[in-house]
């Protein structure tokens, strides 16, 4: 009983007024049944009752139905008050930011203590403070050791970025070794697909210790800055170095090479400050007590991009919805009094309620243009995707129509058809090129299931998504089927609803809901089953640190 008393207080603004919604009504219905007995009184001293309804004819305000229709009215507006609220509302607010791909070290040297209290938590400490520093910015996460993962596409979802950054450890890539190059690789692709006319950057965050060939990390950085990209690099641990502690077999012990030495990692320069100068960026060392703030003084420097970002989601107000059948219910009470009374025109109440109402209306119908512009949009950019030398550049003009629509069957055909660009993308790429378009069709498809969780067709899509991941062919799930990826059909240009595409073959209803499910598992195993399909040459002299 508690916990429904709190979740309808939860749903009003002003949840102190909800007494009104009684106190309101009667206090109504009172003062009219208290102004006819005063009226009664009045016109009984003036004789019998036969003769006062020969002289004064009957009150209009004598119906029977106004205290309803006043006491309603009464309630209506109380409710009003009182804030009612339900769904969804975010904030758009207007920014200038850049992007910027957080590439951070994940290998098992980040453990050592030569940092308070280690050097992986010292840089999870210096991510936090650059964050807070540029709020206006989008992120993307991407970890690295012998192998580099992307955790989180270019977003503003600070809730997600901080679940990866805070589970961030060793066992999240689980190839061993350091491989910066493919560090800047990664981030390179995922920021050569970000749709922005700002400057981009990579962060770069690692103790430098990566046993591979200099000239490989300067052609990446080199790349990097030819697309237009500024690769920033900051260093972690000290010249002297520290162990590596582990567990072993459950007992605290330190990591040893082959030859069961212990070892003795430390914090190298060399390839940060080559990474930074091949990439016009600069590197922060250990060294500087600000780490954050030089880094943040460096992006400062780029050019950024005015954008709208969406923050926050509240509890959508919704008193319209109580206050404009009241003044209705005033309006039609001033209208038979009136016509009862025999007046030429409404009351001075009569009028405001039917201005205010006319108000109300007109400002709900400013949405339509923009939804109008929105569905051509989409028109148009569906028409593109279907075509591959327009495919890249349909996939902005679909996020953007879905993002000035409040109509939500444009939003969810925008995605969809966003995420079948992304999968198409990545289906037409060979090798670790795939990964990148492919991880953004997983992110699309994941944000329209959990918008509409019973959509066959994009459950399929996430599937062919997750199967190419894996190295695998594009076959059906449950019985098979086609293996080609579905886009959605444009909206009909008339008012008539567009068909929808029909499920593919053998994907049933349980195979569907089985697949949702088990979205997040699915997603970790394909990580395990990249590593395991392509496994880089171990590092020099068995260096796995």
């Amino acid at each position: 009983m508690t916990d429904i008393i709190s979740t309808v207080l939860h749903h009003f603004a002003l949840p102190w007024a909800l007494p009104l919604l009684v106190l309101l009504p009667l206090a109504t219905v009172w003062m009219i049944r208290q102004a006819r007995s005063v009226r009664g009184a009045r016109l009984a001293q003036l004789g019998t009752t036969e003769m006062i309804a020969r002289l004064a004819p009957p009150s209009p305000a004598a119906s029977g139905w106004q205290p309803i229709r006043l006491g309603v009215s009464a309630l209506l507006i109380a409710i009003a008050f009182a804030g009612p609220r339900w769904g969804v509302e975010r904030t758009v607010v207007k920014q200038a930011g850049i992007d910027v791909v957080l590439a951070l070290d994940a290998s098992s040297s980040m453990l050592a203590r030569d940092e308070a209290p280690d050097r992986l938590s010292a840089m999870k400490s210096v991510v936090a403070r650059l964050r807070a520093l540029s709020p206006n910015d989008r992120f993307a996460l991407v970890a690295f050791a012998g192998r580099s993962y992307v955790l989180s596409p270019v977003t503003i979802d600070d809730a997600a970025l901080d679940l990866f950054i805070r589970n961030l450890d060793p066992t999240v890539v689980g190839q061993s070794g350091s491989s910066i190059a493919g560090a800047i690789r990664q981030s390179t692709n995922l920021l050569s697909i970000s749709e922005s006319d700002a400057e981009r950057a990579i962060v770069l965050m690692s103790d430098g210790e990566a046993f591979e060939d200099e000239a490989a990390v300067v052609d990446e950085a080199k790349r990097a800055a030819g697309l237009g990209i500024t690769v920033v690099t900051a260093g972690f641990g000290t010249a002297a170095g520290s162990n590596i502690p582990l567990m072993v077999n459950g007992v605290p012990g330190v990591k040893r090479d082959q030859a069961g030495d212990i070892v003795i990692t430390r914090y190298s320069p060399d390839l940060l400050r080559a990474a930074a100068e091949a990439g016009r960026g600069v590197f922060v060392p250990p060294t500087d007590p600000g780490r954050a703030d030089a880094i943040r003084q460096i992006l400062g420097r780029l050019r950024t991009e005015q954008r709208s970002m969406s923050r926050g989601g509240n509890l959508a107000q919704r008193f319209q919805f109580f206050l404009a059948p009241a003044l209705i219910l005033l309006l039609l009470d001033t209208f038979i009094t009136a016509r009862r009374g025999r007046r030429r025109g409404l009351t001075a109440i009569g009028t405001a309620a039917a201005g205010a109402v006319g108000l109300m209306i007109t400002s709900c119908s400013g949405d339509s243009i923009s939804d109008r512009a929105a569905a051509e949009l989409y028109n148009r950019a569906t028409s593109m995707v279907v075509k591959r030398d327009s495919l890249l550049a349909a996939i902005p003009l679909l996020k953007s129509a879905g993002a000035k629509t409040k109509v939500a069957e444009v939003q969810f055909r925008a995605g969809f058809n966003a995420g079948f660009g992304h999968l198409r993308h990545g289906l037409d790429q060979v090798g670790d090129t795939a990964d990148t378009p492919l991880d953004s069709a997983l992110a699309v498809y994941k944000r329209v299931l959990l918008s509409r969780s019973d959509d066959a067709d994009a459950k399929w899509n996430y599937e062919l998504a997750l199967r190419q991941n894996r190295g695998g062919g594009g076959g059906g799930g449950g019985g098979g089927g086609g293996g080609a990826p579905q886009p959605q059909p444009e909206p009909a240009a008339s008012g008539e609803p567009t068909p929808r595409p029909q499920p593919i073959p053998g994907m049933n209803a349980q195979r569907a809901e089985q697949l949702l499910d088990a979205m997040e598992q699915e997603e970790q195993d394909v990580q395990g089953r990249k590593q395991r399909r392509s496994v880089p040459m171990p590092p020099p002299n068995g260096r796995d640190w």
